[in-house]
C-alpha cells in the first residue's frame, strides 16, 4: 500500500490482499502489470523512479494515470555473453569495453557485437583489425569510419560484428536495430564469449549472462543512482567509475550505487596510450576528453610516452572547431580517439599535408578496487553453467 493513513480509521478492508513491499507482490502474484495510484505528498518524482526502475528490473510494466514503462526486450542467447551498457555518451564505454576483450581474448575466443547510431544498415563482420587505409576508403565511401565497432576492431584486435540502432528509450530500449541479426552471426562461430557494447544510454537488445554498467565519476550521483539509471544498475552485475581522478567524486557516487543494489563497484582512470611510438615527436592530440582533463592527458603522454605535445584539441565531435584547431596544428604526429571525425577530419588533413597519424589506444588504471579481477569474474559469471559445443 502506497498512501496516506491520516484519513484512516484503520482496519479498512480493500477487498484485495496487501503486500509488506513491492518485491514481495511481483514475487507472489507476478502480475502482467503494475498499476500505481499513489500521488504527492507520497511518492513524489524522484521516488516514483526508483519504484519504476524495481518494476522494470523485475521484468514487468509500470503504468499510472498519465505514464506507461516498459522493461527493454531482451532476446534470449545462447553462448556465454556480457553486455556492456552506459549511463550515457562519453562515459568511457568503449575504452573499458575494449580493454575488457583484449583482456577476456588472452585466454579465451572473444568476438564483440557493436552497435552504434552510425553503424552500418547489415551487420558487418571485422575479422582482422582495419587500417588506416581501409578506414579512409571506408569513409571516402560514404560509411562512418570511426563507428565503435572498428574502434574495438582497431584496439580491442578480436573479431567484431557491427550494427546499427536507432533511438534509445529512458530505460535503455532501442527503437529499431540490428543486433539480432549481428547475434546470429556471432552465434555462428561458438567463440567462448561474446560481448554485446551498448551505445550511449541504449542497451543491447539481448539477455546476456552477466552486464557491466559504465558511468563517468564526474557524473553527479542523482543521475548515476537516479532516474532510470537505477534501473540499469538493478540489472548489472558490476559497475565501473571511469575518469575517477582524485578530485571527483567516485566515493560518494559509489555508495550512491549501492544504495540502489549491492553490486561490485570499482573505480578507474583512462589515459590515451599511442599504438605506436611517438617519442621525441611534436604531437597533435585530437580527443573527446573534455577541456578540463586535456592537461593531464598531455602531462601523460609527455611523462610516460616520450611526446611532445604541441597541441591537445577536445573537439573530435565539433568539426567546426576541430577544423579550426587543425589549421594551426604544427606538429610531426597526429595522435587520434577513433571517434567522430577523426578519420574523415583529422585523417584526411594528415594525409594531405603528409603527417603520420596514430591511433589513441586507451589505458585503463585502477583508482579504486580490482578492475582486471572484477573483469575476470564477470566473464567466470557470465559463463557459468553454459557450455560451448
Amino acid at each position: 500500500m502506497l498512501g496516506g493513513t491520516e484519513k484512516l480509521r484503520g482496519g479498512d478492508d480493500y477487498g484485495i490482499p496487501l503486500a509488506d513491499s513491492l518485491e514481495a507482490a511481483l514475487a507472489e502474484h507476478a502480475p502482467d502489470v503494475v498499476f500505481d495510484l499513489s500521488d504527492e505528498p507520497v511518492l513524489g518524482p524522484r521516488e516514483r523512479m526508483r519504484i519504476a526502475s524495481r518494476v522494470l528490473a523485475a521484468g514487468a510494466p509500470y503504468v499510472g494515470a498519465d505514464f506507461r514503462f516498459d522493461p527493454p526486450a531482451l532476446e534470449p542467447f545462447a553462448l556465454p555473453s556480457v553486455s556492456i551498457v552506459g549511463t550515457g555518451k562519453r562515459v568511457g564505454k568503449t575504452a573499458v569495453s575494449a580493454y575488457a576483450a583484449r583482456r577476456w581474448a588472452r585466454r579465451m575466443d572473444v568476438v564483440v557485437v557493436a552497435m552504434g547510431r552510425g553503424g552500418p544498415a547489415e551487420p558487418l563482420v571485422a575479422e582482422v583489425p582495419p587500417t588506416l587505409d581501409d578506414l579512409l576508403e571506408l569513409s571516402r565511401g560514404g560509411g562512418h569510419a570511426a563507428s565503435d565497432y572498428l574502434e574495438d576492431a582497431a584496439l580491442a584486435r578480436v573479431p567484431t560484428i557491427g550494427c546499427r540502432r536507432a533511438g534509445g528509450g529512458l530505460a535503455g530500449a532501442v527503437v529499431d536495430s540490428n543486433v539480432l541479426e549481428g547475434a546470429a552471426l556471432a552465434a555462428e562461430r561458438r567463440p567462448d564469449l561474446v560481448v554485446f557494447e551498448g551505445s550511449g544510454a541504449a542497451l543491447p537488445p539481448i539477455a546476456t549472462g552477466a552486464r557491466m554498467l559504465v558511468a563517468n565519476a564526474s557524473q553527479p550521483p542523482e543521475l548515476v543512482a537516479g532516474y532510470l539509471n537505477a534501473y540499469r544498475i538493478l540489472v548489472s552485475d558490476l559497475v565501473v567509475l571511469t575518469m575517477a581522478e582524485e578530485e571527483t567524486h567516485h566515493a560518494e557516487l559509489a555508495r550512491a550505487v549501492r544504495e540502489v543494489k549491492d553490486v561490485p563497484v570499482v573505480a578507474c582512470t583512462v589515459r590515451p596510450r599511442p599504438v605506436e611510438p611517438v617519442e621525441g615527436q611534436r604531437v597533435a592530440f585530437f580527443s573527446t576528453a573534455p577541456e578540463a582533463a586535456l592537461d593531464r592527458l598531455s602531462a601523460h603522454l609527455r611523462e610516460d610516452h616520450g611526446a611532445e605535445v604541441v597541441l591537445a584539441s577536445p573537439h573530435l565531435s565539433d568539426r567546426e572547431r576541430l577544423r579550426a584547431d587543425l589549421e594551426r596544428a604544427d606538429a610531426d604526429v597526429f595522435l587520434v580517439e577513433l571517434k567522430a571525425a577523426a578519420i574523415d577530419v583529422v585523417a584526411e588533413a594528415a594525409a594531405e599535408r603528409g603527417v603520420q597519424l596514430v591511433l589513441a589506444d586507451a589505458d585503463v588504471l585502477a583508482t579504486e578496487g580490482d578492475v582486471d579481477g572484477a573483469l575476470d569474474a564477470l566473464a567466470a559469471k557470465a559463463r557459468e553453467g553454459v557450455a560451448v559445443a
